[in-house]
């Protein structure tokens, strides 16, 4: 029997330690991209350095993005992360524009990811189309109900995936270089490195950034991570030079197993490269590592993205009820509970490939922006303390900017029409904004707007 709403505690208690910190920025980050964008960024780039430059540039960038965004954290660690920065530097009108966008791509997201893990799940037990979309809702419905339950088992549930995530690629990645065929003499098919095509780099940019896109995730959890001024920063930071190194580590391994125009034409790289060097069996191992990924991936996002609702929802920018807390879980259970029901409605009624496309650009314009708000409050909130400041201030949080913003104009000038929907679609929400603040007066004229709990 459910307790009364009144005697649920007012705040989400800190229960989350580093190990989990940087399981989450890893398990998020590593999920289906690695395996799916290998093969357009290699047609993009047309080269092994151009391949590799595009690694090492998204790697770099997200990097970059991580030690801005970590100053932030450590000085906000209030459930929300970027909703809350937003809310700080630029005001409520910005931030609704965050959760607007935030609402519209997680649902996607998750149902893209429970999509993916049925589909691999066909290759080895043989399900109808529309039995894998029950098995991607049934798959939702059973990770949000375990975060619903205890933070805790989510978290337990993030570190074992996360582990055993990287373990996989870490194996697979060496055991192609040790068995694949052609010897230490000609490890890339005698491939010359070519030279570097920046428009394709640019193009295959945008791609990388998505796969490297997640290492936020976090950010949302710090109203219930552990002395937050020092692990925050340290999970960032830590979380994506791992995955910088995992995913060097198996692009290199594709290439060994596939020469680059095989790579490019490539639909399924993992289990093809797998496949090439061990067969079918390979091949098998491949999509196992590819659900284990994808699940670990759709754990840290419900365990991580209900927050920024719950934030809203404190700060009478959402409807109040999202922000209840469980009296017994201490998880805000109406956020989860709300975001599952909208991720298995698009299971149920849309492919995959639909999916993937709803969720072009959405996070990254607004992680410009915070980014830029750490120079507003350095300037606005000089004495505000700061445990970690960004390391390289101003250089390298406004090298992510500028890098940022020439991917955004890259998709623009490649991609016009999808990416300019996405761009319309987010800003569609600034008139919802000054909608949902009238009716809230209406309805309650006499209420003060929330701070907001966890400030601090």
């Amino acid at each position: 029997m459910v307790e009364s709403p009144a005697t649920a505690p007012r705040e989400l208690p800190r229960k989350l330690g580093l190990v989990t910190g940087m399981a989450v920025v890893v398990g998020v980050i590593i999920g289906s991209g690695i395996f799916r964008v290998p093969s357009p960024i290699a047609a993009a780039a047309g080269s092994l350095t151009g391949v590799a430059l595009v690694w090492v540039l998204g790697g770099i960038v997200s990097l970059f993005g991580a030690l801005s965004v970590a100053e932030l954290a450590a000085m906000y660690p209030a459930a929300g992360g970027p909703y809350v920065y937003l809310r700080e530097a630029y005001g409520r009108p910005l931030a609704f524009l965050f959760g607007w966008m935030w609402l519209l791509t997680t649902p996607i997201s998750w149902a893209a990811q429970s999509l993916m893990f049925a589909e691999y799940l066909g290759y080895y037990v043989p399900i109808r189309t529309s039995v894998q979309h029950m098995v991607a809702a049934v798959l939702i419905v059973l990770v949000a109900a375990a975060n619903y339950r205890s933070v805790k088992l989510g978290a337990v549930i993030q570190n074992v995936s996360t582990g055993a995530k990287v373990l996989a690629i870490a194996g697979l990645s060496v055991a192609i270089f040790v068995f694949a065929p052609g010897g230490q003499a000609n490890p890339f098919h005698a491939q010359p490195m070519g030279a570097a095509n920046w428009s394709g780099i640019g193009i295959g940019l945008i791609a990388a950034l998505w796969a490297y896109d997640g290492w936020e995730n976090l950010t949302t959890l710090s109203g219930e991570v552990k002395n937050p001024q020092r692990n925050l920063p340290i999970a960032l930071i830590g979380g994506v030079l791992v995955v910088i190194a995992a995913y060097l580590l198996i692009n290199a391994a594709y290439l060994r197993a596939l020469p680059l125009p095989q790579l490019a034409a490539s639909k399924s790289v993992a289990a093809d490269a797998a496949g090439a060097v061990f067969g079918r069996a390979g091949a098998s191992l491949a999509g196992a590592l590819v659900m284990l990924s994808v699940f670990g991936t759709l754990n840290g996002s419900i365990l991580s993205c209900p927050r920024v609702f719950f934030a809203m929802a404190e700060d009478g920018l959402f409807f109040r009820t999202v922000g209840r807390i469980h009296p017994r879980f201490e998880t805000p259970y109406v956020a989860i509970s709300f975001i599952a029901v909208l991720a298995v409605v698009y299971v149920l009624l849309r492919d995959f490939m639909q999916l993937a496309e709803g969720y072009v650009l959405g996070v990254w314009p607004f992680l410009a922006l915070c980014v830029i708000a750490l120079f507003v409050l350095r300037r606005r909130r000089p004495d505000f303390p700061r445990v970690y400041r960004a390391l390289g201030y101003p250089v390298v949080p406004a090298l992510f900017v500028l890098a940022t913003l020439a991917v955004i104009a890259n998709a623009l000038y490649a991609q016009f029409w999808s990416t300019t929907v996405s761009l319309l679609i987010t800003l569609a929400g600034a008139p919802l904004y000054f909608l949902w603040t009238a009716w809230h007066r209406r309805r309650s004229p006499a209420a003060a707007p929330s701070p907001g709990r966890q400030r601090t």
